[in-house]
């Protein structure tokens, strides 16, 4: 039996706080200033590369907001795509706790990652169908009877990431983030399968430390951990490769 704690999103809230990022070799396209007055290296963008991170921090922005037509359908296509045999009978309905939501109105448990984190678990149930319903219907492994909810741990990975990647700088202040934004510059969707790699090595992690929903935080620290080791490998030239991406199923 599955059972969700009702302040589960404040809980969870707090893995975002920062980590060191794993120190690794092999970037290109951008280039590492320190001052003697500062204490983290600073990272030149190319003009490509501050574009898209531009164009990624006005997605981070917008807030979900339930009056606007677009932010609806959104939300109406995250519920189709999850159970397509299933009809929807509201945007706020008891329904959505079947997604792992806190309540009926999943636009409460938006405030910690925006219209955004919408977005990355909607192009997770498009690219990796298999992957998005093993994770929501808990089909995989041996499972803890207090399990995580699946879109608040998605809304949390969301806001984890940007946090991680320092998405909301003017410039990115560690190699982590800069290698990520080298990949971006290549690919527009980047944060998104970023998202979608992280999610599903997030629930890797939880099945190997056997957690339950007290050690969430744990395997969020674990995670984070883990990816930005993958990030800055040196054989690492795209997110394809990140070996966590094997992870995924279509």
């Amino acid at each position: 039996m599955t059972m969700y704690c009702l302040d589960w999103l404040d809980r969870a809230a707090e893995v975002v706080a920062g980590s060191a990022a794993w120190l690794g070799r092999g970037l290109s396209c951008v280039c590492a200033q320190r001052r003697e007055s500062d204490a983290r290296p600073s990272f030149d963008l190319t003009p490509a590369q501050e574009e898209s991170l531009q164009r990624l921090q006005s997605r981070i922005d917008v807030a979900y907001d339930s009056s606007i037509l677009e932010h609806q359908e959104a939300l109406r296509a995250l519920w189709h795509a999850a159970f397509p045999e299933e009809e929807l009978h509201g945007l706020i309905t008891e329904q959505w706790k079947e997604m792992g939501w806190q309540g009926k109105d999943p636009s409460t448990d938006f405030r910690g990652g925006g219209f955004i984190s919408l977005e990355n678990l909607l192009f997770f149930a498009r690219n990796f169908p298999k992957s998005f319903q093993d994770l929501l219907r808990k089909q995989e492994g041996d499972r803890s009877m207090w399990e995580y909810p699946f879109a608040v741990a998605g809304v949390n990975i969301t806001f984890m990431l940007i946090q991680m990647l320092d998405l909301e700088a003017v410039k990115p202040r560690t190699l982590v983030g800069a290698t990520f934004l080298k990949f971006l510059s290549e690919n527009e969707s980047a944060f998104d399968l970023l998202y979608c790699i992280t999610f599903k090595l997030m629930d890797n992690q939880w099945l190997a430390m056997r957690a339950s929903y007290m050690d969430f935080n744990a395997v969020m620290k674990s995670t984070r951990r883990q990816m930005e080791r993958e990030l800055l490998l040196e054989d690492v030239t795209r997110l394809e490769d990140l070996p966590s991406y094997g992870l995924l199923s279509r």
